[in-house]
């Protein structure tokens, strides 16, 4: 990994990094290049492809090497209905690629000093059961709680606190010793959001807000259940019966797959690992490290992270799914790659999308 900066980064220095940043995403949108063993024909043709092939509306795709955007683009249509096309200013729902910035803000409460990501969730969580004595915030973090999946109160069209969707996991069994095994645990990420807001003292959108999607200027990135009108909004579909058809639009916030974002912010936040801006080498490290089970085996997956490899390149990386829209981030440290891959449709795969274009870069 390149040399990092330091974190307390002048002002001035702040600003002239995030107007370099929008500079190079404008030039990459209008001369958009890849590496050295692809072409631009290549990466759109195969995605244009397997757009035809698997009834995906829209796609925007990012490419970020070394630290740069190298390019930017969108595919076909946002709003089928009105013929919009998709740009790279599109606003899709990102799933649980969410999962990483919540991860990140616990890291970056443990940065500060004001959590140990050892601690067992009691010390921040009141009222927990007895069965949830020995899960720690890393068990929450890693998916090894023993929690299960959803809470028996969530309701995609109900709002509601966090907190109730939590306390109604409280009578359910575990459905296995904590730290023994991996399953996947939305419950997981609201109590990590729940101990954000209560350890910050503020709501933890406003928290995620101010300590990274701000400085990154990520300003297209927020909840998805904003109040606000969003600009370039896609619409989520689905393909059924030989045509395409509106998906259901949640009203709750699932912190576990909380927001809506651009490719051209996610690049930003790619960019701000890559040197690391926002956190630390060891904090990165510990994210991006598989699991350790109780029976000495390890999981690949780290803190809100997927962990395996393509070929003989390793891959970080998460995919996010809601109705109508699925995403792909995946990276690849060594090679000092990410492809960032967001849909409109319930049918994407954008994770094959992003290994078909990581392959193209990377010179199969």
């Amino acid at each position: 990994m390149p040399t990092r900066t330091t974190m307390p980064a002048v002002l001035g220095a702040s600003r002239l990094m995030l107007s370099l940043m929008v500079t190079t995403a404008v030039a990459a949108q209008r001369a958009p290049a890849v590496g050295p063993r692809g072409s631009t024909d290549s990466v759109d043709r195969f995605i244009r492809a397997e757009m035809a092939r698997r009834h995906v509306p829209g796609v925007a795709l990012a490419v970020v090497r070394s630290g740069r955007l190298v390019k930017a683009v969108g595919y076909g249509l946002a709003d089928v209905e009105d013929d919009i096309p998709v740009t790279t200013q599109t606003v899709f729902k990102i799933g649980s690629v969410s999962k990483q910035f919540l991860a990140s803000g616990v890291m970056l409460l443990a940065q500060d000093g004001k959590v140990n990501i050892d601690d067992p969730v009691e010390k921040y969580i009141a009222g927990t059961p007895e069965t949830w004595r020995g899960i720690t915030l890393r068990h929450l973090l890693s998916h090894t709680s023993g929690i299960l999946r959803e809470g028996p109160a969530f309701d995609p069209y109900k709002v509601q606190a966090d907190s109730v969707v939590i306390q109604s996991a409280f009578a359910a069994a575990l459905d296995f010793p904590t730290g023994s095994k991996w399953q996947y645990c939305n419950v997981c990420y609201f109590t990590l959001a729940e101990v954000i807001a209560r350890v910050s003292g503020k709501p933890w959108p406003a928290f995620m807000e101010e300590r990274i999607f701000a400085p990154l200027a990520m300003t297209a990135t927020r909840t998805t259940t904003t109040t606000d009108l969003v600009p370039h909004r896609a619409h989520g579909y689905a393909w059924r019966n030989n045509r395409y058809v509106n998906t259901e639009e949640y009203l709750a916030l699932r912190p576990s797959g909380a927001f809506l974002s651009t490719v051209l912010d996610l690049a930003k936040w790619d960019m701000a690992l890559e040197d690391g801006r926002v956190l630390t080498a060891a904090t990165e490290e510990a994210m991006w490290t598989p699991i350790g089970l109780t029976g000495g085996a390890r999981y690949a997956y780290g803190f809100g992270w997927s962990l395996d490899s393509l070929g003989t390149h390793r891959q970080v990386h998460h995919g996010g799914a809601l109705p109508g829209f699925r995403a792909e981030f995946a990276r690849f440290p060594a090679d000092h790659l990410t492809v960032i891959v967001l849909t409109n449709s319930d049918s994407g795969s954008p994770d094959e999308l992003a290994r078909g274009v990581a392959q193209i870069y990377l010179g199969r």
